[in-house]
């Protein structure tokens, strides 16, 4: 299926590797020029690389930190690089991303645990949203798909900052994704289940060290509680992500989709 991205652009959040770094790689494939974004440089240049070797879009890594001021406005000046700073650089698609916060006990968490979850995992995307909405209006076009957690859907106790950040997040989406979808702008919430990353090593490692059991046990575990008895691929993930970008998914809006292979026991 042809997605029909040809030629845009986006902004690629958390991508030097595992879900964001998929996701990037499946846009650009289709086509899409991208800005990828990661704090760490020598990760995100080899990813960089890799991306540009495909052949289909162009893709420029910028080393910032998004959930800073200073890392969104270099990460959004990189817009014009990709179209030779074209007066109306824009973007025309933003997957936000960012690692989640610590997992631990609430008891153990201050005002400044939580203000820095808030800040990384819900206002670092509004602000994004902010920057890049009215362009996406004047053209008519836009796709914004943010990667927060199953937590939405079904919290977990030891994810309680995680909870709290993409809770308040999922509720933003709601309201004014309504407000710009009869522009041609779509926002939606992509919410990764168990996916074989880097990042569900550590959530297993922190449950196994609470519990005094050996991680193995943990994956273990996790895998044969999954309605498919499997994590799930970051190529899985990716794919997912570019279809909600392309131009077939402009009836799909403010919608959370729940993407783990039917492990969720609710029927909402």
């Amino acid at each position: 299926m042809d997605l029909g991205l040809q030629g845009k652009t986006a902004l690629v959040c958390g991508a030097s590797r595992g879900l964001g770094y998929a996701c990037a790689s499946a846009l650009v494939a289709e086509g899409v020029d991208a800005v990828i974004v990661a704090r760490e440089p020598r990760a995100l240049d080899q990813a960089a690389h890799t991306l540009n070797e495909q052949g289909a879009g162009r893709v420029i890594a910028v080393a910032a930190d998004i959930a800073a001021e200073e890392g969104r406005v270099r990460a959004l000046a990189a817009a014009r690089e990709l179209r030779d700073a074209a007066a109306d650089a824009g973007f025309d698609i933003v997957v936000t991303n960012a690692g989640g916060p610590p997992a631990g006990n609430f008891r153990d968490w201050s005002t400044e645990d939580w203000m820095r979850a808030l800040n990384v995992n819900m206002l670092s995307a509004i602000e994004l949203m902010r920057a890049t909405i009215d362009g996406m209006i004047a053209r008519g076009f836009g796709r914004i798909v943010n990667i927060t957690s199953t937590a939405v859907k079904a919290p977990s106790s030891y994810l309680g900052l995680s909870n709290g950040a993409r809770c308040g997040l999922t509720g933003f989406v709601a309201g004014v994704a309504r407000e710009v979808a009869p522009h041609g702008v779509t926002i939606n919430n992509l919410l990764p289940g168990t996916f074989d990353t880097a990042r569900l090593a550590a959530n297993f490692q922190a449950v196994a060290d609470r519990d005094g059991v050996p991680v193995e046990s943990i994956r273990d575990k996790r895998r044969e509680a999954s309605a498919t008895r499997r994590f799930g691929t970051p190529e899985e993930f990716g794919a997912m992500c570019a279809f909600m970008c392309s131009v077939h998914a402009g009836y799909l809006n403010a919608q959370n989709i729940l993407l783990d292979g039917g492990t969720y026991p609710g029927t909402f």
